[in-house]
């Protein structure tokens, strides 16, 4: 298991991450999970449909299939 440094930095800590750590962005997201400490890059508006796959022919035909007319009105719990 890697291991970091821990320092302060004024009245702030501060972790030294290892080079195979580091983020490609400016700024981070932190948030607790159980004992956990989680550290998450934030990124830019639009970089995520970056990493999605597009969608498969019969989703897109599913989409566009109109609802059946039992269906229609009717709330989705």
């Amino acid at each position: 298991m890697t291991t970091a440094k821990l320092f302060w930095s004024g009245h702030t800590q501060a972790v030294l991450l290892p080079k195979e750590f580091r983020f490609d962005a400016s700024e981070v997201r932190i948030r607790r999970d159980g004992n956990a400490v989680v550290l998450e890059p934030v990124e830019g508006g639009w970089d995520w449909l970056d990493r999605i796959e597009p969608f498969t022919d019969d989703a897109v035909a599913a989409a566009l299939e109109e609802v059946p007319d039992q269906f229609a009105g009717q709330a989705v719990a």
